[in-house]
């Protein structure tokens, strides 16, 4: 599903505000912990284009920064370490290069 860059920040504002209001937190008390303007977050929750600062002091005011972890996790399993760990692969059939002959 391609969603534009105004969908998303639609989307996430949404539900930025449907957490505030699940923890029944009024606007003017988000933006003041957050430091941020009553505007910046009002712009935030509707969708209406905000700052990285803004979302980042939003979350974080929210006691929600795990959030964050979602939008680029650390990995955990480095895959150029498993090449070097894995074992030799064996053939299903005999040595390589040279070739079967068939009996009849």
């Amino acid at each position: 599903m391609n969603r534009t860059a105004d969908e998303l920040e639609s989307e996430l504002g949404e539900r930025i505000r449907t957490y505030r209001l699940t923890k029944n937190i009024q606007q003017t008390v988000l933006a003041e912990r957050a430091g941020v303007g009553i505007t910046a977050l009002r712009n935030l929750e509707n969708g209406r284009g905000s700052t990285v600062r803004t979302l980042l002091s939003v979350v974080r005011a929210l006691g929600r920064e795990e959030w964050l972890n979602t939008v680029a996790p650390v990995a955990t399993v480095n895959p150029l370490a498993l090449t070097q760990q894995a074992r030799p692969r064996t053939r299903a059939r005999g040595k390589a290069g040279t070739t079967r002959t068939r009996k009849e």
